[in-house]
């Protein structure tokens, strides 16, 4: 009688799985650790820190004779520098209007290009891509070879003067402007916002500086101090050419006071770490911005 009472059946509960929380990202591909990511940035730190210290200390060296001295600093600051330098000075006046020409060609022609091709012509997208980015692809020296009969004729419409030098730089700065500013086209509703102010009556020139271009604001910031950057360091294109920039100075100046020469070089090393902190300050207040 007993055998035909049926045992209890107790549920069957199912496998419990561990399920992640939503805000943990799943962690794709062999990411570094924190470790191996200061490794990494220490070792290129190092890389790029040794010339920069080897710079600093030759500037210090008191000649063949050894030992150290801050005579060559000092000197910069005599009465007799500057006629000493007339013509380093000179160079560094034309650098700087040369990147000015050059930022104002980026904004004036680069920028309302990318914004109408963005908003009109989609379709050309690809092929601006492609033109802007050639000159990267083309050595300096070739690039001179091919201005060098455009040159002959802005000599006799423009002049021989240095600033003339931007038409070519601004070609030169092309790749690097145009990345810095399509990223931030790419990241804002650039149609919305102009659809939006263009039903309230604004007009073209109103869109472009009261709307896009206050958010387009990181981008362009970013694009003009690459093409500052990209020019003050620029030597081949000055010197195959016969104008005077920074560059050219410098390689004249280092064969009678090479110390001098590095000192200046330090200065616009560290111009541009200031601009790239600026950049980097820029790319990283947006994200705060966006979570406050």
């Amino acid at each position: 009688m007993s055998a035909n009472v049926a045992a209890p059946v107790h549920p069957v509960e199912p496998p419990r799985t561990r399920t992640k929380p939503a805000n943990h990202a799943v962690r794709i591909g062999a990411e570094p650790s924190a470790l191996a990511r200061r490794i990494i940035l220490g070792s290129i730190g190092t890389i790029f820190l040794i010339p920069v210290i080897a710079m600093i200390e030759f500037t210090f060296r008191d000649g063949l004779a050894g030992g150290y001295t801050v005579v060559h600093w000092t000197g910069l600051f005599s009465e007799d520098s500057a006629r000493t330098y007339r013509g380093l000075y000179q160079a560094i006046e034309n650098s700087l209007v040369l990147a000015a020409v050059t930022v104002g060609i980026v904004l004036v022609l680069l920028l309302p290009t990318m914004v109408l091709v963005h908003l009109q012509f989609p379709r050309l997208k690809r092929t601006l891509e492609f033109i802007c980015i050639i000159p990267i692809t083309v050595p300096a020296i070739v690039l001179v070879v091919g201005l060098a009969p455009v040159y002959s004729v802005v000599v006799q419409v423009l002049g021989g003067s240095t600033w003339t030098l931007a038409f070519a730089y601004g070609i030169t700065v092309l790749p690097y402007a145009y990345r810095a500013i399509q990223s931030n086209l790419d990241a804002i509703p650039v149609k919305t916002l102009s659809e939006a102010a263009s039903t309230l009556g604004a007009g073209w020139i109103t869109v472009l500086w009261l709307v896009l271009l206050p958010n387009l604001r990181r981008g362009v910031l970013a694009a003009s101090f690459i093409s500052i950057a990209v020019v003050l360091g620029e030597f081949t294109i000055a010197s195959l050419l016969n104008r005077r920039n920074l560059q050219t100075a410098l390689l004249q100046v280092s064969q009678s006071d090479p110390w001098v020469a590095v000192i200046f070089a330090l200065f616009a090393l560290a111009l541009a770490f200031v601009l790239l902190l600026i950049i980097g300050r820029l790319g990283s207040a947006t994200p705060s911005r966006r979570k406050s």
